[in-house]
């Protein structure tokens, strides 16, 4: 059975060129031109709905706030569209839980292979435990909540999907390339060093003050996150 997708974008010809190619992939579209109408099409048909493409810039509410919207009570796989290339406006997104993030224009091939990786995470997270735990760290997978020592924090998808890694390879060193295939998938052509960013956004948010961090670096070959239990 195709998966069902909202895809919000203003601009008349790239939604029709989209809507066209993503149902000739047996993929069915609804769609929004609006902030507004994004979250009135995501209110009617949120239980049907498996990924939302949103563009950046759009009337009423940007897809940012959209974004930040939904992500108080869904962690649906969310693909960010924009014309801006700025790193920073990149970081915004995927720090506000963006699942992946593209730059008009863009190759529509690439497009719908980032795509098929979300989906095929997607797929594999409906067979995964609801929380993980290593020592005192624990892990709700749903709600993307972390607790270690005095520590309760959130973190964003991609965060969650780079610890849940970590966390279940306990104890082993993964590579930066073990890392990057499983987190953004085989087809990603962003930023290598995306992998060290992130460790870095996971080691702010888990390390409590004057402690070594969990996640300690192997120098040359990648990370690996401590188990107290087999130090």
């Amino acid at each position: 059975m195709g998966k069902t997708l909202l895809l919000v974008e203003d601009e008349e010809g790239m939604r029709s060129y989209l809507t066209s190619e993503l149902q000739f992939e047996d993929y069915t579209v609804l769609t929004a031109t609006t902030g507004t109408e994004a979250l009135a099409q995501y209110q009617a048909h949120k239980d049907a709905l498996d990924l939302i493409i949103l563009d950046w810039m759009l009337p009423e509410l940007d897809g940012l706030e959209v974004m930040r919207r939904i992500r108080r009570h869904d962690d649906i796989p969310i693909i960010m569209m924009t014309a801006r290339d700025y790193v920073g406006d990149k970081v915004a997104g995927l720090d506000n839980g963006a699942d992946d993030y593209i730059t008009k224009p863009f190759e529509i091939e690439e497009f719908l292979a980032r795509l098929r990786v979300i989906m095929r995470r997607k797929d594999r997270g409906g067979r995964s435990p609801k929380s993980l735990q290593v020592g005192d760290l624990k892990l709700d997978l749903k709600s993307r909540q972390i607790q270690h020592g005095t520590i309760d924090d959130q973190l964003t998808q991609r965060e969650c999907d780079l610890l849940q890694m970590l966390m279940t390879h306990a104890g082993q060193t993964l590579s930066r390339e073990e890392l990057l295939n499983s987190v953004w998938g085989t087809d990603y052509a962003g930023q290598t060093n995306i992998v060290d960013v992130y460790i870095r956004y996971l080691r702010g948010k888990l390390d409590e003050t004057g402690h070594e961090s969990i996640i300690r670096t192997v120098r040359g070959v990648g990370y690996v996150l401590e188990d107290p239990h087999h130090a």
